[in-house]
């Protein structure tokens, strides 16, 4: 069967784009130099975030239940504003906590994510859990996960203003002719190191690399994706404010792309900071601890790719909630969030 045509707009920026984008109203005339080919462009499959500090267990299932807590976060991203219908959207719920299984102890976690992006939009579920041995240097947790991913997407696409350009789907046997769907079983594995100041991890998501097969002659598959991340904090002179780092590295072995991430925490409860996404964005981070548990964040990329040119930015809020398992919670409360 031949593979669906998708394509990334950027080397760095999010793939998985199908051809069919090219039926956004208001996309613009620098596409027009894109080729079909009689072939698959495979990108980078899985959701872009600005706040990964906050949300590592969307790529890691070792980190689950590594702050002795129970937490949630619900996270929405808004890619590329002002690019027009198909823009891609991304909205987050995870939830992970310690646990004691079998008079060990480990983490569990859940993830369900909602991920659109022009006339495609996939969904994924997965479970997790974490095995956790205590080293010398520090606590690992050895994660799996597993779940369904359904990927959908509508090959019915029209607009006016470039008929002649392009070919309809319609006479290519290889686009789906309708919208269809269809669902994979999907598996995860990660290791995550925490010790006191600071993290590592290595994972790597869509193990199995499930094929996705739809009606006809359209078929596609979820390529690996290959993560590392790591982070360290270090209290400045004054003991008011720490300096957290961050870095998370990404590949499909096709490409790659690294965040760097710093921020300067006020009082454990107040931070600010930058984000840099090589070749692709600098962004922005603002967030506070609300009440006693209860973190707002969010993000603003400013785009330095060529998508850049069209003034393009990235909006990211996240609201996220977390209480520990042994903290007596009429006491001062100490957030755990990076870490």
């Amino acid at each position: 069967m031949e593979p669906l045509f998708f394509i990334s707009l950027s080397g760095n920026d999010k793939g998985g784009f199908y051809l069919s984008m090219v039926g956004m109203k208001k996309f613009k005339s620098f596409l027009f130099f894109i080729f079909i080919f009689n072939l698959a462009v495979v990108g980078q499959q899985d959701p872009q975030f600005t706040n990964n500090a906050f949300y590592k267990l969307g790529v890691n299932p070792g980190f689950a239940g590594s702050d002795n807590a129970i937490s949630g976060i619900i996270l929405n991203r808004y890619q590329w504003s002002g690019f027009g219908d198909g823009a891609p959207k991304t909205l987050v719920f995870s939830a992970e906590g310690a646990i004691d299984a079998f008079g060990h102890p480990g983490g569990i976690g859940l993830n369900i994510i909602s991920d659109e992006l022009g006339f495609e939009k996939n969904t994924w579920v997965n479970i997790i859990y974490a095995y956790k041995s205590t080293l010398n240097v520090g606590t690992l947790g050895i994660g799996i996960s597993g779940g369904v991913y359904n990927k959908s997407i509508n090959g019915e696409w029209y607009v006016p203003e470039y008929e002649g350009v392009y070919t309809s789907p319609s006479s290519d046997p290889g686009i789906p002719q309708q919208e269809v769907s269809q669902m994979a079983f999907d598996i995860g594995l990660g290791l995550y190191l925490k010790a006191n100041n600071y993290y590592a991890g290595a994972s790597v998501t869509h193990v199995n690399q499930a094929s996705i097969l739809f009606d006809g002659e359209a078929s596609t598959y979820l390529t690996r994706h290959y993560y590392l991340m790591g982070g360290y904090n270090i209290k400045l002179p004054d003991p008011l404010f720490e300096l957290r780092s961050f870095c998370l590295f990404k590949s499909d072995l096709a490409s790659w792309q690294v965040d760097l991430n710093a921020n300067v925490v006020y009082n454990e409860r107040f931070w600010g900071g930058l984000n840099y996404r090589y070749q692709d964005a600098i962004s922005l981070l603002l967030g506070a601890e609300l009440f006693n548990g209860l973190v707002f964040g969010y993000s603003f990329d400013v785009t330095t790719s060529a998508m850049g040119r069209y003034g393009y930015g990235s909006h990211e809020i996240f609201v996220s909630y977390s209480f520990e398992l042994e903290k007596n919670r009429t006491r001062k409360y100490k957030s755990i969030r990076f870490l």
